[in-house]
């Protein structure tokens, strides 16, 4: 699994050890973190403590592709890497894949529609995005990353499943990676204003961690697949919703501090998940407040034990 010491890779190698699979992880620790190699549910096979644009040793039956900085925080501190990682990390996987027969699951982003014309988002859509601005580093080298899989699959046959992952949240997210339930939540449990960009108007659709790794292993494990397929929760909130949601569950004094909208911010997102629901059998199952309640438990445990 490449960026198996990150957030999402947690999660999945996790349930991969319980299911008694041998998972090795490729990472570099850009954005993941040594502790996330911690598992009380098994022991990770290799660690291999490299960047993925670099050739991939060993041999595999299914490789998870993870690894690219997600958030703006850490993918706007680092444009050239990001976009290297997206297209030529892909480009790796692939050859890995082509030489041994390994099938892969790429992990792509709802950021390839940009700020979308069409909404709800179906995999039909090429989207609308701005491939000079700030975030174009992510959202077009993950687009990128999309043509190489492609291309490799028609070309030399290899069994690339392109999954486009919605706004995912849960326990292990950074506190710092920008996001908007980890910045919610941060800042809710110390206290501090809770920062809204533009009105708050603007919508997103959260998807708990564990039905993410759920349909990532469906998307592995399906006998027919059509790339790609969004993985996301289909229910639609404004972000200034979330931050009273977060306020509310956290007990928080917190008030809202409202900001200026960053640049290329999409106004909506939401996926269509019809073609998940169809092929995989797969949708959320967790509702928002059950998972917005999980992770602030374990965000509030580990400020305890950095802060104490």
């Amino acid at each position: 699994m490449t960026g198996g010491a990150g957030f999402i890779g947690f999660h999945l190698v996790r349930r991969l050890l319980a299911e008694g699979h041998r998972v090795d992880v490729l990472d570099n620790f850009q954005t993941g973190t040594r502790e996330n190699l911690s598992h009380d549910t098994g022991v990770i096979g290799r660690l291999i403590e490299q960047n993925v644009a670099d050739p991939i040793p060993g041999v595999y039956d299914g490789i998870f592709h993870l690894a690219c900085p997600a958030s703006p925080v850490h993918y706007q501190a680092a444009p050239l890497e990001t976009f290297r990682t997206a297209v030529w990390g892909t480009w790796q996987v692939m050859e890995s894949c082509r030489q041994t027969g390994a099938k892969a699951v790429i992990a792509s982003t709802s950021e390839v529609y940009g700020n979308p014309l069409v909404h709800p988002q179906t995999e039909e859509y090429f989207g609308n995005v701005n491939p000079v601005g700030i975030r174009s580093c992510y959202d077009e080298g993950k687009r990128g990353g999309e043509t190489v899989a492609m291309d490799y699959r028609r070309i030399h046959g290899v069994d690339a499943r392109i999954v486009r992952i919605f706004n995912t949240y849960g326990p292990r997210m950074l506190f710092n990676d920008g996001r908007v339930v980890s910045n919610f939540c941060h800042q809710a449990l110390l206290g501090n204003p809770i920062t809204v960009y533009g009105d708050g108007t603007q919508t997103r659709s959260f998807c708990f961690v564990t039905d993410m790794v759920d349909g990532l292993i469906r998307a592995m494990e399906a006998e027919h697949f059509v790339s790609p397929v969004n993985l996301g929760n289909p229910v639609e909130y404004q972000v200034v919703e979330l931050a009273k949601m977060v306020l509310s569950l956290s007990s928080s004094s917190s008030s809202i501090l409202f900001k200026p909208l960053p640049s290329d911010d999409p106004s909506r997102r939401k996926p269509d998940i019809t073609r998940a629901r169809t092929l995989l059998g797969w949708e959320p199952r967790i509702p928002v407040e059950e998972g917005l309640l999980q992770t602030i438990v374990e965000f509030r445990q580990r400020l305890g034990k950095y802060v104490g």
